[in-house]
C-alpha cells in the first residue's frame, strides 16, 4: 500500500488560527487524512512534530520563533521520513532555491492554498516535487533564460554518464536513495556514492542546484505534479 491510498498523518504549522483553521477545512474533504497536530511558531513545530512523526508537515514560511525555513531544516534533520511543504506570499526562483535547500519538496503560494494544498501533501507524501503552477512557470523559465550563466563547469564539457543522469533525474523528482536503489537493482550505498560522485564532477552543492541543473539539461522538465 502507498501512501497515496493509505492514511496520512500531517501537521501544521502556522501563527494565524484563522489559517490553521482553513487548511483543516480542506484536509478533512480526503479520506483517511488526519491533522494530528498543530503549532502556532516555529520552535512549537519543530518539538511536536519530533515527537508524533507525521507523514507530512505543512508550515508558514513567516512564523515567530524560527521561521519556516529554519523549522523545515530542524524537522528535517529530526525526522527524515517526515516531508514538508512550505507556505508562502513570495512568487520568486530566489526563495524556491532557498525552501529546496532547506529540505521541503513542495511550495504552495498562499493564493493558491485552496487550489493547490491538497495536490501538494497528495505528491510530496510520495517524495514527489511540487511547486505551485505559477512559481513553477517563473521557475522555469528563470532557469532556462540563465541557465547557460550559472554553472562554470558546464563549459568545461562535463558531462553526466547514461546511468548518472538516471540517477539525477530520479533525485530531481524527490526520490529518495532506497527507492532509487530498488529502481535500479543497486545498493543504497552505491546511490549514495553515485551521487557524491554526481555533484561533485558536476560542481553542485545541494539538491536545490542539482534540480536547476536537471531542469537546463531538459533530464527533469516539470516542476508541478498532477494527481
Amino acid at each position: 500500500m502507498t501512501r497515496a491510498t493509505k492514511k496520512l498523518r500531517i501537521f501544521v504549522a502556522d501563527d494565524h488560527e484563522l489559517v490553521r483553521r482553513g487548511i483543516r477545512g480542506l484536509l478533512r474533504t480526503r479520506p483517511g487524512w488526519k491533522v494530528v497536530g498543530e503549532a502556532a511558531n516555529g520552535r512549537e513545530a519543530v518539538v511536536r512534530t519530533s515527537k508524533l512523526k507525521p507523514d507530512v508537515v505543512i508550515v508558514d514560511i513567516s512564523m515567530p520563533d524560527l521561521d519556516g525555513l529554519q523549522a523545515t531544516r530542524r524537522i528535517r534533520e529530526a525526522v527524515p521520513t517526515t516531508e514538508v511543504v512550505v507556505l508562502t506570499m513570495h512568487e520568486s526562483d530566489h526563495m524556491v532555491r532557498r525552501v529546496l535547500d532547506a529540505g521541503a519538496l513542495g511550495y504552495v503560494l498562499k493564493s493558491d492554498l485552496a487550489t493547490q494544498l491538497i495536490r501538494a501533501v497528495n505528491n510530496v507524501s510520495e517524495g514527489k516535487l511540487f511547486l505551485t503552477p505559477r512559481v513553477s512557470d517563473i521557475v522555469l523559465k528563470g532557469f532556462l533564460t540563465n541557465g547557460n550563466q550559472s554553472d562554470p563547469k558546464e563549459h568545461s564539457q562535463v558531462r553526466p554518464t547514461s546511468r548518472e543522469v538516471e540517477i539525477i533525474r530520479l533525485l530531481a523528482e524527490g526520490k529518495p536513495n532506497k527507492e532509487i536503489a530498488g529502481k535500479l537493482g543497486i545498493t543504497v550505498r552505491t546511490v549514495e556514492t553515485h551521487r557524491a560522485k554526481i555533484m561533485h564532477k558536476l560542481g553542485l552543492h545541494s539538491l536545490a542546484e542539482l534540480i536547476h541543473y536537471a531542469i537546463r539539461h531538459k533530464i527533469f522538465t516539470t516542476l508541478s505534479a498532477t494527481e
